[in-house]
């Protein structure tokens, strides 16, 4: 897809390479980049996805990476349901309840 200058788009760029991270962080995520992604307002005239590519974020910043997307959705997500998690925030909510009851009953 061709981008034009000013169309909404989104980068990434290579903060740090493998040999660069951290030793604190764990082993799997020490072997591969630390990546940034940006959004903003194209500069470049034109560019393809993959292109190296300067941009100016909402908040006025100039930066630059690899067009991955033009006009970017919003995509946000918590991950896959985990049951244990759900289950145990109801049993919190119960066990409050009962806290909560047993308080009331004192202060009569």
């Amino acid at each position: 897809m061709i981008a034009k200058k000013g169309d909404w788009v989104q980068v990434k760029r290579v903060v740090l390479k493998p040999e660069e991270r951290s030793s604190n962080v764990p082993e799997d995520t020490s072997k591969v980049p630390l990546e940034m992604r940006l959004k903003g307002y194209l500069e470049n005239e034109t560019a393809n996805i993959g292109d190296e590519v300067e941009i100016k974020t909402i908040i006025g910043r100039t930066e630059y990476g690899e067009l991955i997307a033009v006009n970017p959705e919003y995509d946000h997500g918590f991950g896959e349901h985990i049951k244990e998690l759900f289950d145990a925030g109801t049993e919190l909510v119960e066990l409050l309840r009962k806290v909560d009851k047993e308080d009331d009953h004192y202060e009569q």
